[in-house]
């Protein structure tokens, strides 16, 4: 009997909670509104707001704009504008698909405690945006604009306002332009490449890129120097060591006289579509105590640590740091670097006859005609195949720019070629090929030391001119 009013207790008690659970729900959904809508919350010009901050985790930064805007704890630093312009930009028509009016409890949206807070101003008023809890279900985000109300954001504001220090710096401009007309190079290098199309200086159609030396007119490979140019426009450098260099940090980064100033001349197109020329400049610089320690390492056939290195575009007041890589690819500029390493850079469509000196005999390989726009080539009275000999002959190249070398041969010729072009500037190439050692060939061009080849390469050319005139 105990037993049976001891149950009916319990279940009075149980039932007494459940009804002041659905009472206190009740209360609760009475009190806490909550509403679909497409409303526009806030409409704020971003031309006209005068100051911003915000803070977000460890981050605490504000600006405010005296004609441009200024960093309030330095004004040397070079504030970006558009991205101020973009983080503003969504106040200027902020919308919201939910509004949860007559809030009671700020902390289950995480508002108690925001996880950003934003103020901004304009000359007639103040606005201040708390960002609380990411609502998974909605997948949109709780603000409080100080109007009593929370809100699901359409837009995160911590899309843009997860922003630190180094997102607001304003970068110097990178390397543009429709067409280069000339570069400069001062320093480890000195001498200048000027564009010129058409040439007569040299025999490839592609070549665009010159440049001068004792007097004559030196053809670059358009390619290399494209690439070159490619690593130097697609730089971008962001790693800044200082945004307000001063003497004494120029004097330490050794960009006083930097180890390489590039001046690239331009032009490119306005809004307008006109043609404007201007000018480039990038100096650079390796880290004097890193590239001291590596020349050692190297010296003592060690392994050497990365060396850091500088760049500083025009007159900024931005140093950069960028690496050993970047850095390397921004200095390979000799005119090894930059020059042709085919012994014959000529398209293959423009050559028409080979002769060939072999073992002593003399082979003659030319066009004779044309059939369903293909060449006929004939050694002799015979028809032969010439692709071999083409591959072999395009194939045959200094791999590397320390191949250039001015030796005069002075092992056997392995083969003698002289290849005549469709070209009233430039009607033939000789081409001889000596035997250097057991790995390279060395290559005369026209009767100057060319370069060390592959002697594979070489034994490939061999093998193809035989394949013809032996068949």
């Amino acid at each position: 009997m105990k037993r049976s009013k001891r149950l009916f207790a319990l279940l009075g008690v149980l039932v007494v909670a459940c009804v002041a659970t659905i009472l206190v729900t009740q209360m609760e959904e009475d009190k806490e509104q909550i509403k679909a809508t497409g409303e526009i919350v806030l409409e704020v010009d971003s031309n006209d707001v005068q100051s911003l901050s915000w803070e977000y985790g460890e981050t605490s930064l504000a600006f405010h704009k005296d004609e441009a805007w200024i960093y309030d704890e330095d004004e040397a630093f070079p504030v970006d504008e558009e991205q101020i312009h973009d983080m503003l930009e969504q106040f200027e028509a902020f919308g919201v698909s939910f509004i949860i009016e007559e809030v009671s409890d700020y902390d289950m949206y995480g508002l108690d405690d925001p996880e950003c807070v934003i103020n901004f101003a304009t000359a007639e008023q103040s606005y201040t945006v708390e960002v609380g809890n990411f609502s998974n279900m909605d997948e949109e985000r709780y603000i409080s604009i100080g109007d009593g109300n929370v809100y699901l954001a359409k837009v995160d504001p911590l899309e843009e306002f997860d922003a630190v220090l180094d997102d607001m710096i304003k970068h110097d401009e990178d390397l543009s332009y429709e067409q280069i007309t000339q570069i400069k190079f001062e320093g480890a290098e000195n001498y200048t490449i000027f564009y010129e199309e058409e040439s007569t200086a040299t025999y490839c159609a592609d070549d665009v890129y010159f440049t001068e030396q004792n007097g004559e007119v030196l053809p670059l490979d358009t390619d290399r120097v494209g690439s070159w140019l490619e690593s130097l426009t697609t730089l971008n450098p962001t790693d800044y060591v200082t945004y307000n260099v001063t003497d004494e940090e120029l004097e330490s980064y050794d960009l006083v006289e930097p180890e390489l100033t590039i001046t690239v001349d331009y032009t490119t197109e306005d809004e307008d579509g006109k043609e404007i020329s201007d000018t480039f400049v990038l100096s650079i610089s390796r880290n004097p105590e890193e590239l001291a320690a590596a020349e050692e390492a190297e010296a003592n056939d060690e392994e050497a640590e990365d060396v850091t290195a500088y760049v500083r575009i025009g007159e900024s007041q931005i140093i950069y740091k960028v690496s050993e890589y970047n850095s390397n690819s921004i200095r390979a500029v000799s005119y090894n670097e930059l020059r042709h390493r085919e012994v014959l850079p000529a398209d293959f469509e423009d050559v028409y006859q080979v002769d060939v000196t072999l073992e002593g005999a003399d082979h003659t390989i030319a066009v004779d005609g044309e059939e369903d726009d293909q060449r006929i080539w004939k050694c002799g009275e015979e028809e032969v195949e010439i692709d071999d000999l083409q591959d072999a002959l395009e194939t045959l190249d200094a791999e590397y720019s320390s191949d250039f070398i001015t030796d005069k041969p002075s092992g056997k010729e392995e083969i003698r070629l002289t290849v005549y072009l469709d070209n009233e500037n430039h009607p033939k190439v000789e081409i001889e090929l000596y035997r250097h050692d057991g790995e390279d060939c060395l290559a005369v061009v026209d009767g100057e030391t060319f370069a060390l080849v592959p002697r594979s390469d070489v034994v490939d050319l061999i093998e193809a001119v035989n394949a013809i005139v032996l068949n």
